[in-house]
């Protein structure tokens, strides 16, 4: 018994110089997994150990390891307890031959394995080379970033930032503030992107600039762009400039190799230095040759000072025609083509200048009632007839179809001639453009239709080039004017000056229809007529080739008075005020004059006759429909 006691005795006193001594040399911590911090070489060591520090100085051709990375430089101070280096000069970090960091001075928390760099601070995974003021590396996550600008350069791509962070692994990159990406072949500038180094695609996550060495600009907010490759797919409305169109819409893709760009939900193309406009569903743009398709409810939108005029059909397409190209149609592949324009015959037109005076008295050849009619002289010459009021009125409000309640007869009376002595002139051709430029022209295909508030047609193709100024409305054309007139023929050109009508030609089969009342129709019908316009309003118009004419004659109060049925080789009609002043027979000319409650209701309409006003685009909403 009594040795047990002393055995237990001996034992506590044990315990208790084992807990002393625990007391006056505590244990060091372990240091955690994966911490450690190999030395593998310098030239010189130096251990500093005062009260709570404990610092080892390395110095020349210092060498440590951390798992897979190496770390070399000129001199490292390690703080044993915080386990944290600060190495100076030349300083290398290798991780896994995969990684590499370069600098003057390193801060390097091993527990966190958290390294910052200062002093032409550099990283760089053999492709990819990112400098700085200040770099910083996460080991274990494998990110690199600074926060005091930087630049990265990718082959030939330079990219600058406030901030970066730089995911090795993924090979990605995110730029912050003022970010600015330079290559050989275009600029772009935003506020913060999104960038795969290994893929070399951009993608966009705030407004972003692209400037083009071919002098285009694209606005983005959102989509990707294969910097390397030069395509992209953009969303969010971007758009496309340069320096005479622009292009945007939904969504956008674009390819810089082939200068490709395809447009898809709303496109909105638009000429600036011609104020034209093109809208569409979808679109197809060649930045290379400035050529736009549109399709899918296309809008051509051409502004004008006063009057601007809308052209809707099944397709669009425009192009540029250079200073020494010909002036016909170019074909343009996977389209229908139009006929070529009859440049020949264009330049055959000839502009009739009207006689220097009119005769003061003139023959009126005519048949039936009033062919005795003695207040008209006789006198050498050219037979003519002169119509003293108007023929062709314009925006007259329509008369009631009873006849013997709203229709104005006028009693029978000489007719009363007008005053000829005045010349007139026709208008003067509008000069060609300079070849200097580059002159645009459009196709339309298919269901065409315009709209303005002068000028209002359908066709089923139409060309317009802006080199000649002139619309070539093709395949059963036709159209109104000021919402009385109607012009149709086989082929119809409109000749216009500053994108205003100057002139207009039927080819083959020219008729024109003047609704004067209900069921009453002014018409002149010819092989050919040609019609010349003076400001906005029809001035005079000549008909070739077996020219006839249908005009219903009132007086000065607006009263009908007769029924004129006229036919010539060759006859010009001269109006005021938009009303036929005169018509002159040039060769082989006869008429009938009829009084108008006389006249032969089985004769008058001409051959051929029809009037088509339900054809006629009523607004210019209705071709946005």
């Amino acid at each position: 018994m009594h040795r047990h006691i002393k055995s237990g005795i001996f034992l506590a006193v044990i315990c208790l110089l084992a807990i002393s001594a625990s007391a006056q040399f505590p244990v060091q911590p372990r240091p955690k997994s994966g911490s450690v911090i190999e030395i593998l070489h310098a030239d010189s060591l130096l251990m500093i150990e005062h009260d709570s520090v404990s610092l080892t100085r390395f110095v020349g051709n210092t060498l440590f390891k951390q798992g897979t990375t190496l770390f070399s430089c000129d001199s490292a101070v390690k703080n044993n307890k915080s386990n944290i280096i600060d190495a100076y000069g030349n300083i290398h970090i290798n991780q896994a031959d995969s990684v590499h960091i370069y600098g003057n001075y390193l801060n390097y928390d091993a527990n966190t394995r958290i390294a910052v760099l200062r002093e032409n601070a550099k990283l760089t995974d053999g492709k990819v080379t990112i400098t700085g003021p200040e770099l910083q590396y996460d080991m274990n996550a494998k990110i690199g970033s600074y926060q005091t600008g930087g630049r990265l350069v990718n082959g030939k791509s330079v990219l600058t930032s406030n901030e970066g962070y730089y995911y090795t692994e993924t090979k990605e990159m995110h730029f912050i503030q003022n970010v600015l990406l330079v290559d050989p072949e275009y600029t772009l500038s935003t506020s913060e992107l999104l960038y795969n180094t290994g893929t070399k695609i951009a993608t966009f996550v705030a407004p972003t600039t692209i400037n083009n060495n071919d002098k285009s600009v694209m606005y983005a907010t959102s989509g990707y762009y294969d910097t390397d490759k030069g395509y992209g797919n953009f969303g969010n409305r971007p758009t496309i400039e340069d320096s005479t169109s622009s292009i945007t819409a939904d969504n956008i893709e674009m390819d810089r190799a082939t200068g490709m760009a395809y447009a898809t939900g709303n496109m909105v193309y638009r000429d600036t230095t011609r104020k034209m406009s093109l809208l569409a569903n979808k679109g197809i743009v060649n930045q290379t040759q400035k050529t736009v398709l549109a399709i899918q409810k296309p809008l051509l939108i051409m502004e004008k000072n006063k009057d601007t005029m809308y052209l809707a059909a099944d397709t669009l397409f425009s192009g540029v025609i250079r200073a020494n190209d010909s002036l016909s149609i170019p074909s343009v592949a996977g389209l229908k083509r139009i006929p070529d324009p009859p440049t020949k015959n264009l330049k055959s037109v000839k502009t009739i200048k009207p006689p220097d005076k009119f005769p003061a008295t003139i023959q009126l050849p005519v048949k039936g009632a009033n062919s005795d009619n003695k207040n008209l002289d006789t006198v050498p010459g050219k037979p003519a007839m002169v119509v003293p009021d108007s023929v062709l009125a314009i925006n007259r409000q329509k008369l009631d179809p009873s006849l013997s309640k709203n229709i104005k007869i006028a009693p029978e009376s000489k007719i009363e001639l007008p005053d000829t002595s005045k010349t007139l002139t026709p208008p003067v051709a509008a000069k060609a453009e300079d070849d200097t430029t580059e002159f645009r022209y459009v196709l339309a295909y298919h269901n065409v239709r315009i709209f303005s508030d002068s000028l209002q047609g359908v066709a089923d193709s139409v060309y317009y080039s802006s080199r000649d100024s002139i619309f070539r409305f093709y395949k059963s054309p036709v159209l109104w004017s000021n919402n009385t007139t109607q012009l149709s023929g086989d082929t119809i050109y409109m000749f216009t000056k500053n994108q205003t009508a100057d002139k207009m030609l039927l080819k083959n089969n020219g008729f024109i229809i003047n609704e004067t009342g209900p069921n009453m129709y002014n018409q002149i019908k010819g092989n050919e007529i040609t019609g010349y316009v003076k400001d906005e309003k029809l001035d005079w118009m000549h008909v070739e080739g077996n020219a006839e004419t249908i005009n219903y004659i009132k007086d000065k109060e607006d009263a009908f008075m007769s029924v004129n049925k006229t036919q010539s080789a060759i006859i010009d009609i001269y109006f005021k005020n938009s009303d036929v002043y005169k018509v002159v027979f040039i060769k082989d000319g006869e008429g009938t004059m009829y009084p108008f409650t006389q006249r032969p209701m089985d004769q008058l309409q001409l051959e051929n006759f029809k009037w088509e006003i339900k054809r006629k685009p009523k607004t210019k909403y209705e071709l946005m429909q």
